[in-house]
């Protein structure tokens, strides 16, 4: 093989393509393999359990996800292939998880064969898809480890840890994104391999695009303090935030992305804001905006093993950035500031709203300028395929 050979891919992806922030590592390495052959990413299969008790939540993602399956199989701009298959949330149902596979199986077989993929690279973002992945006939078999899966809210935890172990004693290449984690698992996988995360440099560190600000912004007083990614159980810690959020009521509070959980308590303050999900694209027009970017993640094990996207994205923008501890930021101690209080954390957004300066953009810029997706796509080839790029 070499740099001109067509390399397809099929990637069971770990979110929706339709409905989530396009940032994430599966859908920008897929970018990227879309330029070298044909690439199917399969929206995000049912992984939690089926929970009645949050009716209207509940209902929402129901619709969401009845839409994105009646869209059907698309080719989106960037080259690639979508399509969302159904699926039932009974992963975790013994007599019923095998009708699930087989309808699974079929919808798969169906649209491969109607774009002329034939034993592609498996790429597997989704636990819940490891048995067909393994049993597929294919070039090669990918894990993305991004997080502990099985830390996820309302997943059947050990059915989830059983896919772990199958797909990293399968996988041909299991990726880490956090180095902690691949310290601690590596003996575990067939072949692992730390990557990070990349950013779109350009995108995020360039001039804003319009000298008038959003109009859901303008509105807002300064100096803005902003969170910018999905708002769920797993991340921002919002009890956390909204301690914080009542020690500095002279400063603005402003949440940018979907909210997928009950955040009335929070959101009622009189300097809070939430403005909702935007579109990949204008994620830098609204954090250019902001004084201090913020990242306040719940101090669980699930945290211990992440490596949020979103830090390399708010460096890139070259905007002081207030985080909670996790072990991946260790890395950036010299261009992040760090607590793990209420008290500390507003202390922090106080220093950085008052010593930023142009030298420190610079610098933050300088740590991230070369991760690029690009950068990232060739190292996961070149692991993939050692002997033949």
């Amino acid at each position: 093989m070499n740099h001109t050979d067509e390399i397809n891919v099929l990637c069971f992806g770990g979110e929706d393509w339709w409905y989530h922030n396009r940032g994430h590592t599966d859908m920008q390495l897929m970018r990227r393999f879309a330029k070298k052959g044909t690439v199917l990413y399969v929206n995000s299969i049912v992984m939690q359990k089926l929970n009645l008790g949050h009716s209207r939540k509940f209902v929402q993602r129901l619709v969401r996800k009845a839409k994105s399956i009646f869209t059907g199989l698309k080719k989106t701009e960037e080259g690639f292939w979508v399509y969302s298959p159904f699926s039932l949330p009974v992963q975790h149902i013994k007599i019923l998880k095998p009708l699930n596979e087989m309808l699974l199986r079929l919808q798969i077989k169906y649209v491969t064969r109607k774009i002329g993929l034939v034993s592609p690279v498996v790429w597997v973002a989704c636990p819940p898809a490891c048995d067909m992945a393994i049993k597929m006939k294919k070039k090669k078999l990918v894990y993305q480890r991004t997080d502990r899966f099985e830390d996820f809210p309302n997943v059947d935890i050990e059915l989830i840890k059983s896919f772990d172990s199958k797909l990293k004693k399968n996988a041909d290449l299991t990726i880490y994104v956090n180095e902690a984690l691949f310290q601690d698992e590596a003996d575990q996988c067939r072949k692992a391999s730390y990557l990070d995360h990349g950013v779109d440099f350009d995108m995020f560190s360039g001039p804003v695009k319009s000298d008038s600000e959003p109009s859901d912004l303008v509105s807002i007083p300064k100096p803005r303090l902003g969170f910018i990614g999905s708002i769920d159980d797993c991340n921002p810690d919002i009890d956390f935030l909204g301690k914080v959020s009542q020690i500095m009521p002279d400063i603005s509070f402003v949440m940018v992305g979907r909210e997928q959980m009950d955040c009335s308590a929070f959101k009622g303050r009189e300097n809070v804001w939430m403005l909702g999900q935007k579109q990949y694209e204008l994620v830098p027009e609204y954090g250019k905006r902001f004084d201090v970017l913020l990242l306040p993640l719940k101090q669980t094990k699930w945290a211990e093993a992440v490596n949020p996207l979103k830090l390399k994205e708010y460096l890139a923008m070259g905007k002081p950035v207030v985080s909670t501890p996790f072990p991946e930021l260790k890395k950036y101690s010299d261009v992040v500031y760090t607590a793990d209080t209420p008290d500390a954390f507003a202390g922090c957004i106080r220093t950085a709203l008052s010593e930023d300066n142009p030298e420190l953009i610079r610098k933050r810029r300088e740590k991230v300028k070369d991760s690029s997706w690009d950068s990232k796509a060739a190292a996961v080839l070149k692991k993939l395929f050692p002997n033949e790029l």
